[in-house]
């Protein structure tokens, strides 16, 4: 691959493919791989939304983003990935930049695809512990499950939580709040 792309890094690669994707395509840079995402389908939609609703019911100081890319660290210099949702305090992105410190990050969720399902349940765990993301939630929808990693660790988060899709779901601090699956 570096011989067709003229010997670029990795980080050079991203920036090409970032540059030809297609609208509403996301490319991610995760643990030094580069991925091509194709747009979210109707369900997986839905369920960000209803999460990102229930995320302002609880707490209308908090923003809720999607396609917001967030700088996270990974097996190259960098990583770069776009959530399925970003929850942080209003206003923490209201600059002009494509990639964002997650330092003002409270919780990151994943919405799990065929496509995508390998990487959220394995490899962006890394990343977002690495980057101190107090709570990754991962919704997946193959499994029939809601993942709750908090008090990241290293590599990894301390604690882990499963539930089956379709019950209420606790979110621990900083969050602090109890999520109704039974939309997803």
């Amino acid at each position: 691959m570096r011989e067709y792309l003229g010997g670029a890094s990795v980080e050079q690669a991203f920036e090409l493919f970032s540059a030809a994707a297609p609208e509403g395509w996301r490319v991610e840079l995760v643990e030094g791989e580069i991925y091509v995402v194709p747009p979210a389908n109707g369900e997986h939609e839905e369920i960000v939304s209803e999460l990102s609703g229930q995320v302002r019911d609880h707490n209308k100081g908090l923003g809720r983003y999607t396609g917001i890319g967030l700088n996270v660290p990974g097996a190259s210099e960098t990583g770069h990935v776009i959530p399925d949702l970003v929850v942080a305090p209003k206003g923490s992105f209201d600059d002009e930049e494509e990639w964002h410190d997650t330092a003002s990050v409270l919780l990151v969720a994943e919405v799990t695809s065929t496509s995508t399902a390998a990487r959220d349940r394995d490899k962006k765990i890394l990343g977002y512990a690495r980057a101190d993301i107090p709570v990754y939630l991962l919704i997946d929808r193959e499994e029939g499950e809601v993942l709750v990693y908090s008090e990241p660790s290293g590599d990894d988060y301390a604690k882990s939580l499963k539930h089956k899709l379709g019950l209420t779901v606790p979110l621990p601090a900083p969050l602090g709040f109890e999520l109704d699956t039974a939309e997803f």
